[in-house]
């Protein structure tokens, strides 16, 4: 049987949290903007900092498995 719980929410998170598409933190005019497709230093930072503690909570806390077989 193959887990595919981390799989899956690594890639959602990555997806939904690539600076720019849904939102951007700190945007470039505004505190945040949402959809404007652009990036910067300080975004990459600051996203990344989320998508790590977004999936440490997702994977060692709540540990959520999805089993394939």
């Amino acid at each position: 049987m193959t887990d595919w719980g981390p799989i899956l929410v690594a890639t959602v998170l990555f997806v939904l949290l690539t600076p720019g598409l849904l939102f951007q933190l700190p945007g470039r005019n505004r505190v945040v903007e949402f959809g404007n497709m652009h990036t910067g230093g300080a975004s990459i930072i600051v996203h990344t900092v989320i998508y790590f503690g977004l999936i440490t909570i997702f994977l060692v806390a709540v540990r959520i498995h999805i089993y394939t077989g």
